[in-house]
């Protein structure tokens, strides 16, 4: 199936196990970059990797929860 994938792209040699699209989206609202950013919060519970968002050592969503510093210094949109 990746082989058969890397054959229809020309930027592949042999295999393609990501797909090369992506759909950039404007963000144009207060609400519309709080979707995006408890989304990406959300993928390590989702991943079942953490039962909540803030536990994840490397997310953005600690600063976010909890109202200090997580490992690297972020700049808050809200």
């Amino acid at each position: 199936m990746f082989k058969r994938a890397g054959a229809k792209n020309t930027n592949n040699k042999i295999y393609q196990f990501w797909q090369q699209d992506n759909h950039p989206i404007e963000l144009t609202t207060l609400q519309m970059m709080e979707q995006k950013i408890n989304y990406i919060h959300e993928n390590p519970v989702r991943a079942g990797i953490v039962n909540e968002p803030q536990h994840y050592k490397y997310s953005s969503a600690f600063d976010y929860f909890e109202d200090e510093t997580g490992l690297l210094a972020i700049q808050r949109i809200w």
